[in-house]
């Protein structure tokens, strides 16, 4: 999903009213340069858009807009995976993480719903030389204990067909074990979005923001 400049009323009223700044990360990996773009990060050059990702941080922090610890990010999906990389990669640089129907168990992602149809996108873990590369990438896997990892909300739906609940859940619960500072939450309905209409929609954009909202101005 191509992201160019443009303004959100949701994002207006829930973030920069309360005097939160928002900023859109056009890493490599999407398209919103063309088809190269996209193909930059694609398997074992994965890792090129988490560096973008990261580098973006790393700017805000040096440019003033926001250090670390009142840094959150934010993505779903294949965001979800992102923003599950700067958890286990990148923890210094964020001070929350909201994570949204997400990949994470990238060893068996392609057993998981829809996953199969993703492995351009990513490579085969069935493959040896390539889950050497996909290991590296996959979050549920590079957790680590004795690391201080920021305040991360995971969220998912029960009716999600398309990457499904358990990825959400297996990462919860193993960070939970871990004690590492973990919030979840579940939709009953919604599939992939985790909203059936409007009023889940607003709700669960609003449970987001308020959880980084909070976890960066309240420590959680």
């Amino acid at each position: 999903m191509s992201r160019t400049p443009a303004y959100s009323g949701a994002t207006g009223r829930s973030w920069l009213e309360r005097g939160g700044v928002f900023v859109v990360a056009n890493i490599r990996g999407g398209g919103e340069y063309g088809p190269s773009w996209h193909t930059a990060a694609l398997q074992e050059n994965r890792h090129r858009a988490y560096e973008d990702f990261a580098a973006v941080a790393r700017d805000l922090s040096a440019r003033g807009v926001a250090r670390a610890e009142k840094l959150g990010c934010a993505g779903g999906s294949n965001g979800g995976l992102l923003v599950g990389n700067m958890l286990t990669h990148y923890p210094e640089l964020f001070g929350a993480i909201s994570c949204g129907v997400p990949l994470l168990d990238m060893r068996r992602y392609t057993k998981l719903s829809a996953g199969a149809s993703w492995i351009a996108e990513y490579g085969d873990p069935d493959v040896p030389e390539q889950w050497e590369f996909i290991k590296t990438f996959s979050p549920y896997h590079l957790l680590r204990s004795g690391v201080k990892y920021p305040a991360t909300f995971i969220w998912t739906a029960t009716s999600d067909d398309r990457v499904g609940p358990v990825q959400a859940r297996k990462m919860a619960a193993r960070m939970e074990a871990m004690d590492i500072p973990v919030w979840f939450h579940e939709a009953l309905e919604g599939g992939h979005s985790g909203a059936g209409n409007n009023e889940q929609a607003a709700r669960l954009h609003t449970a987001s923001h308020e959880f980084l909202w909070r976890a960066l101005n309240e420590k959680l």
